[in-house]
């Protein structure tokens, strides 16, 4: 092959579309890392709150702003994608669920229970 032959080896992203299922796939592994970073916010509210009213005032204010309840309610949809794409690999694990008009139907399955959850989860909350 020359050098000046620029045409890619291989398929790569900007030609190549992904399947749905390899993006949910990819998006599992992202969730759970993104989740241990929800972890550590969920920590800063504990020390803020075991140090004391003015520290958590603050930190309080911050997570009831507009931002911060952005981010709460993203944690809040990763969490249970996280959650029902587990139970879809315990499924599979189980040797269920391999058809591929059942992958296909699991993956929305799972994004549309977790969104479900999710405003469920925020308009309890709200009403509470």
């Amino acid at each position: 092959m020359s050098s000046s032959n620029n045409r890619p080896i291989s398929p790569h992203l900007q030609i190549y579309r992904l399947p749905l299922t390899a993006v949910l796939s990819i998006g599992f592994r992202a969730a759970g890392a993104i989740l241990a970073g929800g972890l550590v916010l969920l920590i800063w509210l504990l020390v803020a709150a075991a140090s004391g009213p003015d520290y958590y005032a603050q930190v309080h204010s911050l997570a009831a702003s507009w931002f911060g309840q952005l981010v709460l309610f993203g944690l809040t949809f990763i969490l249970y994608y996280h959650l029902c794409n587990g139970v879809r690999h315990l499924y599979w694990d189980a040797g269920y669920g391999f058809e591929p008009e059942l992958v296909v139907k699991s993956v929305w399955v799972v994004l549309a229970v977790s969104a479900g959850l999710t405003v469920l989860t925020w308009l309890v909350a709200f009403i509470a």
